[in-house]
């Protein structure tokens, strides 16, 4: 029947035992072919209590949650166990008539496997398939014995007349005409073997029914599937260390939430309108009405220091954009140039220039080797890193918002086109998809992964867009003030988790992002805050910018760490490379 001879059958080796007469985990024997399935199935039931629900809330099944644990005590290894809580609570993990197919697979009898499926009670498209997967393996191990009039038979036979996945019956047909592509391995012997019939049991395990085959590793999927549904409840989960415990119901304090002034960065000689931390999250960029652009990084003990101050352009720089592997940075003008700088150096590398247009927006591309500006006659260009004009596209593509962005496949730009309409552009086939609001755009911002788009609008509202496939609004935030200035907003904690904003009354705002709650307001700066970043790398630091001339850093209170040695630089007012080191303006 296509198995492997052996004189120790491979299911000595799993639950179930070979032999003329079949030994089960319930304690039933069964004799191939002699069974009555209709009585079995009554004995199975009248031990089972089937309808018995315990529980507070009576929605779960005494015999399910029993199969489970078993199915996990059998996972885990702890087979003696297991096959005791089959005997004292009378309740199988499989029915005889799965057990005796178990077997049959595992043993290579694959006519009496594909027939005991009849037996099963599964819908003929579902017999199909099994019996597909089944003859599969069959005709790989006749090919790999070098029986290949037998393995062609299997084929025209059995497979074939199932009709069904044409284009694997091709490839399994390729493997008669040229051995050497079949990819099944049985060079290690019967261990090989065992491991590819179990192989092919977890397949079947997960196309059969759940009431049939228990999934591997149910109970496990539940445990964390609940764990991490507290974990997402949780307002303030902000930590991977030590947080969760299968022993008590997660919740958080607000702890792990940066709400504490660690550092007042005080270089900038006008409002601050923007900052973003570098994808690796060791620097930090800002931009100011003075035309300057500073990069600060971020130190092995979490502090920021200065590292260079950018000058060359003539008017207020708006927008940032880091290089995907952070090395460079792209700085943006009001309706002016876009440059392009060497982090490492702080030489300016390349200007970008439009004659008689300003460029008001800047991206660069997934692969770091050009970017993308919008432009001030509401078109998009595209640029190598030289300065040549690879592309333009014309037409209404973008605004004077400077906000643009890439998708995750990197083959659609995001730009505000008209008041209250994002494009979706793809600038390969130069398709068009639209996000329309109800109130004008301020700006956005993208999520880390690029699936989710964050939209600031005149009404004071933040809306979160998924634009991965077909684009659908999924969230709404509301609290911060805005009436007359952009205030930009972002994703940012551990996974994401939060949605961070400026405001107008000079506080920043946080929300917990799946909740939508408000949780928590910074205090601290003396006028509005623009912009806020949150590191990705840390989600422990978060910085803000602001109309008084400065950028807070947020960390988790450290008066108990080194509480002197912040106080006193606070109280002093000892200003040390444009920083101030704080203990102070916690949130509320």
């Amino acid at each position: 029947m296509g198995g492997i001879e052996d004189d120790e059958p491979l299911s000595k080796r799993v639950k179930v035992l070979s032999g003329e007469s079949v030994g089960l985990s319930n304690g039933l024997s069964l004799n191939e072919g002699s069974f009555s399935l209709r009585d079995s199935m009554a004995r199975l039931l009248s031990s089972q209590g089937d309808n018995e629900a315990i529980g507070s809330k009576g929605v779960i099944k005494k015999v399910e949650l029993v199969r489970i644990i078993t199915e996990a005590l059998y996972s885990l290894g702890n087979s003696e166990t297991g096959a005791r809580l089959e005997e004292e609570s009378g309740i199988p993990l499989h029915t005889p008539v799965v057990d005796m197919f178990m077997r049959q697979t595992l043993e290579g009898q694959w006519d009496k496997s594909v027939s005991m499926l009849h037996k099963i009670g599964l819908d003929e498209t579902m017999i199909k398939s099994a019996s597909f997967i089944i003859l599969e393996q069959k005709f790989l191990e006749l090919l790999e014995g070098e029986k290949v009039m037998d393995a062609l038979k299997t084929l025209r036979t059995e497979i074939i007349p199932l009709s069904i996945n044409d284009e694997r019956v091709r490839v399994l047909s390729s493997y008669i005409i040229s051995p050497s592509k079949n990819l099944f391995d049985v060079s290690h012997g019967k261990e090989s073997i065992f491991r590819s019939r179990k192989k092919l049991l977890e397949e079947l395990q997960k196309l059969l029914p759940p009431t049939v085959m228990i999934p591997e590793e149910r109970l496990v999927h539940l445990v964390e599937q609940a764990v991490l549904l507290q974990k997402d409840a949780c307002k303030f989960h902000n930590s991977s260390v030590g947080k969760l415990s299968l022993l008590a119901d997660h919740k958080c304090g607000g702890g792990d939430i940066p709400s504490h002034t660690l550092q007042i960065l005080e270089e900038h000689n006008d409002e601050v309108w923007f900052l973003q931390f570098s994808h690796n999250g060791k620097y930090l960029a800002s931009s100011s009405g003075d035309c300057l652009v500073i990069i600060w990084e971020v130190m092995a003990d979490g502090q920021v220091s200065l590292k260079h101050k950018l000058s060359g352009h003539q008017k207020p720089v708006s927008y940032i954009s880091w290089s995907p592997d952070n090395d460079q940075l792209l700085t943006c003008g009001v309706e002016e140039a876009i440059k392009r700088w060497d982090i490492a150096s702080g030489e300016c590398l390349h200007t970008y220039e439009k004659r008689g247009l300003g460029l008001v927006s800047c991206t660069w591309a997934p692969d770091g080797k050009s970017i993308f500006s919008g432009v001030s006659d509401k078109s998009i260009s595209m640029w190598d890193l030289e300065g040549k004009e690879l592309k333009c596209w014309r037409g209404q593509k973008t605004t004077m918002i400077a906000d643009i962005g890439m998708t995750a496949d990197g083959k659609e730009l995001v730009t505000v086109c008209k008041e209250t309409v994002i494009l979706l552009f793809g600038w390969e086939t130069e398709s068009e998809k639209t996000i329309v609001e109800d109130h004008p755009i301020i700006s956005f911002a993208l999520s880390e992964d690029k699936k989710f788009l964050l939209v600031s609008l005149l009404n004071g509202e933040l809306h979160v867009w998924n634009i991965d496939g077909c684009t659908r609004l999924v969230a709404k935030y509301k609290g911060h003030k805005r009436t007359r200035f952009v205030v930009r907003s972002c994703f940012g904690g551990l996974e994401q988790a939060f949605i961070a904003s400026g405001s107008e009354d000079s506080q920043v705002y946080i929300w917990h992002r799946l909740s939508k709650e408000l949780i928590l307001t910074l205090a601290g700066h003396t006028a509005a805050v623009n912009c806020v970043s949150w590191n990705p790398a840390n989600p422990y630091m978060l910085a803000s910018a602001s109309d008084d001339r400065t950028i807070r850093i947020w960390g988790l209170n450290q008066v108990n760490m080194n509480g002197s040695r912040g106080q006193n630089s606070h109280n002093n007012n000892n200003n040390n490379n444009g920083v101030n080191y704080c203990n102070g303006g916690g949130g509320t």
